[in-house]
């Protein structure tokens, strides 16, 4: 019998399901190949199990709706702070699963057994309502094994690992790579994390999920219970367009206080693409969406409400475009020259632009390629990219290494789709690669720092994972050309700062917007700021920042760099 699911055992839940993510976020990035082979669902699940749990109110004070201890307030706070941090599809869905546990125990009281019943029938239920088309072999499938086990009396927790086992017999896609789902094993890990928060007993030993293994059965795999794929859109002329491939993920928050527009908003964004999620409630809502036009999707934000907090990234293409050949499996960008690999060496390739970041990360010990970065200023629709670079590149420079174990730094969103493809790629040639999902030089930096070539290849990945993840980001930049931002609209010649890749400030001042962009991530606290100075930084910029540091947040060291890349300013690192 489980111990009570009250605020207590939320919290030990957190402590619990944080450290497992982390433990595991290499490995669900590396196996993270459904709907798309971008390699972050394992970050994305992390950052947005994180933001919930930093939510928790500081004292167990609040009760439940029903009067019961308050597990359902605590939940309800997590939820709306995973609902504003949600990252891609899987934290999309992770914030709509807690927002369905938390109406779940605000349906009554009862015996602990009984609450968590309804708090999993509640995560799973909501989970499936927020996805616009659930494909089984997902961590949808997980949660209702998870819900269903409960209510028969049995572990929820065993349940959700055999279903993750099984999700290759569910999804040709994992089947032919080979994987269990990525977002599968998440919740699987969260699932057995609050198990053990009740006082229950989970196995010493790792699932053989938990490592990726596919089902034996998953050789002859059955095709998705339901398609992604939506339908083609209609025109006025009442003639059916070829759907075109979706090339960007689009997620926005979304300020809508009715109900029916949210609901008009999911009819008009369903033919526009695919891996639609949308989530929220009372006002405040969370819109993800994978598009080929990703200016429609905002303008379809904007008939519902007030989109703020739009990110927009690229997606790697589905079939030969993705890198892939006509069985699904990975085809070799590359096959130049390269020496066999040597299972004992191990190296880090980074891809960084600027002379001066390039030897930084030289004298860490790492491969530089170096590429142009296209600042969010210049770029159309406000997408970042990084120009220079194809996986070719990328896999030809891991080839040329001659390592046997290689970890990947793209150092930049645009590129992670190409490295997930490169990765696969080697991997055929026998090489172990792992893509650390950095965002930016600064994050590439951190994890250099506390690479470590005589540790296990695994736990070496997991820590500059865990580093580059524990860094936040900014970015002063100078518009190219008029465009509109997160922030507003900003015309040529405006100084923009972004935080985490967001355009937060628009100016005209380079050193008044890095002075507000770095206030601002300082406001949550720190320990290191990283200044890396662009080669058109003005001249002071960094001493009034460093002075900046000193005299409002003691404690917090500072350590400037010399990047010389063109296309910044200024690149901010708060660790």
């Amino acid at each position: 019998m489980p111990q009570p699911l009250d605020a207590a055992a939320v919290r030990r839940w957190c402590a619990l399901g944080r450290e497992a993510l982390r433990a595991h976020c290499a490995r669900m990035d590396a196996i993270n190949v459904f709907p798309v082979a971008d390699g972050d669902t394992g970050t994305n699940l992390c950052l947005t199990f994180e933001a919930a749990c930093e939510a928790l109110p500081a004292r167990d004070t609040a009760r439940d709706t029903n009067g019961d201890p308050g597990a359902g307030a605590a939940l309800r706070a997590m939820a709306r702070a995973a609902l504003l941090a949600a990252r891609g599809n899987s934290g999309a869905i992770l914030a709509e699963y807690l927002r369905g546990m938390a109406r779940g125990l605000d349906e009554g009281a009862g015996a602990p057994a009984e609450r968590l019943c309804r708090a999993l029938r509640g995560g799973a239920s909501a989970a499936y309502a927020a996805v616009a088309h659930p494909v089984e072999g997902t961590m949808l499938t997980v949660a209702e094994a998870a819900a269903a086990a409960a209510e028969a009396g049995d572990d929820p927790a065993a349940a959700a690992r055999r279903t993750l086992d099984a999700t290759p017999d569910r999804l040709a896609a994992l089947a032919r790579a080979g994987v269990v789902d990525a977002g599968g094993l998440g919740l699987t890990v969260l699932l057995t994390a609050l198990w053990a928060a009740l006082g229950e007993q989970v196995p010493d030993e790792e699932p053989a999920a938990a490592i990726g293994a596919a089902s034996p059965a998953a050789a002859e795999p059955a095709e998705p219970a339901a398609s992604p794929a939506a339908p083609a859109a209609l025109p006025a002329d009442g003639l059916p367009q070829a759907p075109r491939r979706p090339e960007f993920e689009v997620m926005y928050l979304l300020a809508a206080e009715d109900p029916a527009a949210v609901d008009a908003l999911r009819a008009r964004l369903d033919p526009l693409g695919d891996s639609l999620v949308v989530g929220g409630g009372e006002g405040l809502w969370s819109v993800h969406v994978h598009v080929a036009d990703a200016g429609a999707a905002v303008e379809a934000g904007l008939a519902a409400g007030r989109p703020h907090r739009i990110r927009i990234t690229h997606l790697p293409m589905a079939g030969d475009a993705a890198g892939h050949d006509a069985t699904g499996g990975p085809r070799c960008a590359a096959d130049g020259p390269g020496r066999p690999p040597d299972p004992g060496a191990r190296v880090v390739v980074a891809v960084v632009p600027g002379e001066g970041l390039a030897a930084l990360c030289r004298q860490a010990g790492a491969v530089v390629l170096s590429a142009r970065s296209v600042p969010a200023g210049a770029a159309v629709d406000g997408i970042d990219g990084i120009d220079g670079i194809d996986e070719g590149a990328l896999v030809a420079a891991v080839r040329a290494t001659g390592a046997g174990e290689v970890a990947l730094l793209p150092n930049d969103s645009g590129l992670h789709p190409l490295a997930a493809r490169a990765a696969d790629a080697v991997r055929a040639a026998g090489i172990r690669c792992a893509v650390i999902p950095t965002r930016a030089a600064v994050q590439g930096l951190a994890a250099l720092a506390v690479h470590q070539p005589d540790r296990r290849f695994d736990e070496d990945v997991v820590t500059m994972t865990s580093a580059a993840g524990a860094t936040r980001y900014g970015e002063v930049t100078v518009a190219e050309r008029r465009s509109w931002t997160s922030a507003g609209i900003c015309h040529r010649g405006d100084v923009l700062g972004l935080v985490d890749g967001d355009v937060a400030l628009i100016g005209s001042g380079t050193g008044q917007v890095a002075t507000e962009v770095l206030d601002r991530m300082l406001a949550a606290g720190g320990e290191l700021v990283t200044l890396v100075l662009g080669a058109d930084a003005p001249a002071g910029l960094a001493a009034a920042l460093e002075r900046r540091v000193r005299e409002r947040h003691l404690a917090v060291d500072t350590v400037v760099h010399e990047g010389r890349q063109h296309e910044t300013q200024l690149l901010i690192g708060v660790e």
